[in-house]
């Protein structure tokens, strides 16, 4: 990647700019000149045998905005970025503009999100105003992944039922928000070759009731508990504390059926999901924590 980090890139873009402007300024110079007396009225193209296309400079007034466009663009490139890694004499930025809202939409609203901070989640999870806060929080930041009703998708963990990854309490729901979780399933495919894991697909189908074959589940038994027991337990109901999915339930994170459970298998899976300290607040992770604690003690 060091290609596309260089300084190289910086001057290339400052010096592709200045030149694309002295072209159109030399370009729009060459056609604003007026022509001396008996220079060739047209340009020589033709069209239905009569149509001429005359060789007139531009108008001076359409000149002059094309000159103040010149003129523009050189003061925004000096005022503002956009010569390679020219920062422009005013220093703006989108990140400083964002943080500078921030700042202020924080020091506007703060009071109104430390009110609830206080209060313990399984307690605000039942109170409207503080859920009506903790939704808005959810679809600004978490509705792209999970659902603007949090019921997820493929890859995507539902969160409005009770099965969960790393635990359902109210302060392991803080603690994932907060500080984000990474899920890796490691391939098996090399290891175990095709045949094997086949067999082992078609015991872990078995354990949550999916039809397989019994002689490849029985032949996949003692695979899995060479190869998947010491994440998800002998009994194949799954570990928090690593992230591992129980797989006894019909609760399928990736796809169900052999195919899909046979690709999780040779493949392996990753799954990510981000950080929000640096983004939110504390008060706002706890009104959001709230939310989703909510979700799922829905009545169903």
């Amino acid at each position: 990647m060091s290609q596309f980090t260089s300084q190289f890139w910086d001057v290339y873009v400052a010096i592709l700019s200045l030149v694309s402007i002295i072209a159109c300024a030399l370009f729009l110079k060459s056609q604003s000149v007026r022509k001396a007396p008996g220079a060739a009225p047209t340009t020589g193209h033709v069209w239905d045998e009569d149509l001429a296309e005359y060789n007139n400079p531009l108008p001076r007034w359409w000149s002059w905005l094309f000159y103040i466009t010149i003129v523009f663009a050189i003061a925004y490139l000096v005022l503002y970025p956009g010569l390679g890694s020219w920062r422009g004499v005013l220093g703006w930025s989108q990140v400083s503009q964002l943080e500078q809202e921030t700042a202020a939409a924080d020091r506007r609203f703060g009071p109104l999100y430390d009110k609830f901070a206080a209060i313990e989640l399984v307690a605000l999870a039942r109170n409207p105003e503080a859920l009506a806060i903790g939704q808005k929080l959810f679809l600004n930041n978490c509705a792209q992944c999970h659902a603007s009703d949090g019921a997820g998708s493929r890859g995507f963990p539902n969160l409005t039922d009770r099965d969960w990854l790393w635990g359902g309490e109210p302060r392991t729901i803080k603690a994932t928000i907060t500080e984000g979780r990474t899920g890796t399933m490691p391939p098996f495919g090399p290891a175990l070759g095709e045949q094997g894991v086949k067999d082992l697909a078609h015991y872990v189908m078995s354990l949550s009731g999916l039809t397989h074959d019994s002689l490849r589940k029985a032949r996949g038994e003692a695979l899995f508990k060479q190869t998947c027991a010491a994440c998800h337990g002998a009994e194949g109901k799954g570990n928090p504390a690593l992230g591992a999915p129980n797989l006894t339930d019909r609760i399928w994170l990736h796809g169900s059926g052999e195919p899909a459970i046979i690709e999780t298998i040779t493949r392996g899976r990753t799954n990510h999901m981000p950080a929000h300290k640096d983004l939110l607040s504390e008060a706002k992770i706890h009104l959001l924590s709230a939310y989703v604690l909510s979700l799922s003690q829905a009545e169903k």
